[in-house]
């Protein structure tokens, strides 16, 4: 597997000025040369939303290959390689990059776990003439708000994001033109949907089902070296880091939106005493569970 490719890579091998490149930006793809270049099956550090309105290519990812053939949307995470080969010249449309920071300001839940993001998920819809025609129109107006002077542009474009993605989720997927067979991509699948199955936690009497990557590779009859395998393989990420992410995810939105105590977050988390959780929560955040609730509060 190559190594991921950043946001900074991108605009250099494109010829393309990364001075004033933030954590946001929006472009027509005939500005790129998407019709004469291909991108290479890496990962990337950065989520893409394309709008195709003319031209054809094959889009690949995770085991998947799809033709597209004029009228596209498809939604690309850091976490799966792709690879994009046009089959012709006249490509038109547009793309929007963003980072994970960008997008998810109450550092609660990932991007990364929408349908349209998440391993296993839908990456590439196909909408009538009439979507595409209402997405093409939020596409031009973010183009045009990324030149305003606006103070809340920015607030104003994850707000069109956010439409750009409730629109696509009532899309139907299209059939897989190419199907591969691998079963680490699988192992993988079944994995994220297990993980995600223990969330959200409703009461604190609510605790984790499996919490180590023994308890989950026995509950997939896998060896958990071979789990860990196919996580690194598809997603880039080991079966630990899958699983401590997703606990901090869902630490963070309790000790946000819930009044129970720390205790209770931690026990109800997996750990059986709160001076394990602190320390948990503080190697993954950087602050004690209680400093991260008073200063969310704080700046709320």
């Amino acid at each position: 597997m190559k190594n991921t490719e950043t946001i900074k890579d991108f605009y250099q091998r494109h010829g393309q000025d990364y001075s004033h490149a933030g954590q946001f930006n929006i472009y027509r793809r005939e500005e790129f040369a998407c019709h004469d270049t291909s991108l290479p099956p890496n990962r990337r550090d950065f989520y893409k939303i394309s709008l195709v309105t003319k031209g054809e290519g094959i889009l690949s990812y995770a085991d998947k290959s799809i033709q597209l053939k004029n009228s596209a949307i498809t939604f690309l995470n850091p976490l799966i390689p792709y690879a994009w080969g046009p089959t012709t010249e006249d490509q038109t449309g547009y793309f929007c990059l963003f980072t994970e920071d960008f997008i998810n300001q109450n550092k609660a839940e990932s991007l990364s776990q929408s349908p349209l993001f998440r391993v296993g998920g839908n990456h590439i819809l196909i909408p009538d003439d009439e979507k595409m025609h209402f997405l093409s129109g939020i596409f031009e107006n973010m183009l045009t708000e990324m030149q305003s002077t606006y103070i809340h542009k920015y607030d104003l474009l994850r707000n069109y994001i956010q439409i750009i993605i409730h629109e696509a989720l009532k899309i139907q997927p299209p059939e897989t033109k190419i199907q591969h067979k691998n079963a680490h991509a699988r192992i993988s699948s079944l994995f994220l949907e297990l993980l995600d199955r223990q969330f959200p936690i409703d009461a604190p009497q609510h605790t984790l089902s499996f919490k180590t990557a023994n308890e989950f590779a026995d509950q997939l009859s896998i060896h958990t070296n071979h789990l860990n395998r196919a996580l690194k393989e598809t997603t880039g990420k080991t079966t630990t880091q899958w699983i401590s992410e997703r606990v901090v995810q869902e630490a963070k939105s309790l000790l946000l939106h819930s009044s129970w105590n720390i205790s209770e977050i931690g026990y109800c988390l997996g750990f059986e005493h709160a001076s394990n959780f602190n320390i948990f929560f503080k190697k993954q955040v950087g602050s004690t569970p209680k400093q991260f609730r008073q200063h969310e509060v704080v700046m709320s």
